[in-house]
């Protein structure tokens, strides 16, 4: 399970970063580079982190008219990303044309259905009538459509998400605490375990790792809660 773990590289200093990287280097599988980070580090960090062995998910979230998606794809499948994300929202010719542009690069497109951030209460104020759940399925169906590999979302769709997608499609879980963990900025959490048994291929995990006083233990304890979540999930292993 090591390798299906994400871990969020949440830092504006690359030399943090790959301290990080150092520290958890054969723990985990990959290592996410978001949009605090890529304007500073820029891609030779990704090249760095690749170097260390580990895949890279460059979390950008593109959304941007169909042409310009598709060529910030192009350049981000360049540097040898594994997975890199589009927002879901941005429409159909947008996902369409990302999805032409990974096509046969080794990188796969992830579509960021509803921030594990957002609560009902918040898409409400931004004009959504619909609650998280019903918006997360809708904006996934039309991913997987449009040929995108697969979907960010919060593991509490992750089982009605899977059911649409298929075995095919690439389901990563943010927002994901062990029990004992502070929720901090996220809102529709989950465990581990939960995210495993319900579907999920991908967990990415920040601060419980990262900030933890030990976060090589802390890394191989969320390794053996997604074991076991797998082992009792519908899926199995």
């Amino acid at each position: 399970m090591k390798e299906r773990i994400i871990v969020a590289l949440d830092t504006d200093s690359p030399d943090s970063a790959l301290a990080v990287v150092e520290a958890l280097a054969g723990e985990v599988g990959m290592f996410k580079v978001g949009m605090e980070l890529f304007p500073r580090g820029g891609p030779e960090l990704v090249r760095k982190v690749r170097e260390t062995g580990a895949d890279v998910f460059l979390d950008l979230k593109f959304h941007d008219i169909p042409n310009t998606v598709a060529g910030a794809v192009r350049s981000a499948a360049a540097l040898g990303v594994k997975f890199a994300t589009v927002h879901a929202s941005g429409g159909r010719e947008m996902l369409a044309r990302a999805a032409e542009a990974a096509r046969g690069t080794g990188t796969t497109v992830l579509a960021v259905t509803v921030l594990t951030s957002i609560d009902e209460s918040d898409l409400s104020e931004i004009g959504f009538s619909s609650p998280p759940a019903d918006l997360v399925v809708r904006l996934a169906r039309m991913a997987v459509r449009e040929g995108i590999g697969g979907i960010v979302c919060s593991a509490r769709e992750v089982a009605a998400v899977r059911e649409l997608a298929g075995r095919s499609a690439v389901l990563v879980t943010p927002g994901v605490r062990l029990p004992e963990d502070a929720v901090g900025d996220q809102k529709r959490v989950v465990t581990p375990f939960d995210a495993m048994r319900n579907g999920a291929d991908y967990l990415v995990v920040g601060r419980p790792i990262t900030k933890a006083a030990d976060p090589v233990a802390a890394a191989r304890r969320f390794a053996a809660e997604m074991r076991s979540g797998r082992e009792a999930g519908p899926r199995g292993s």
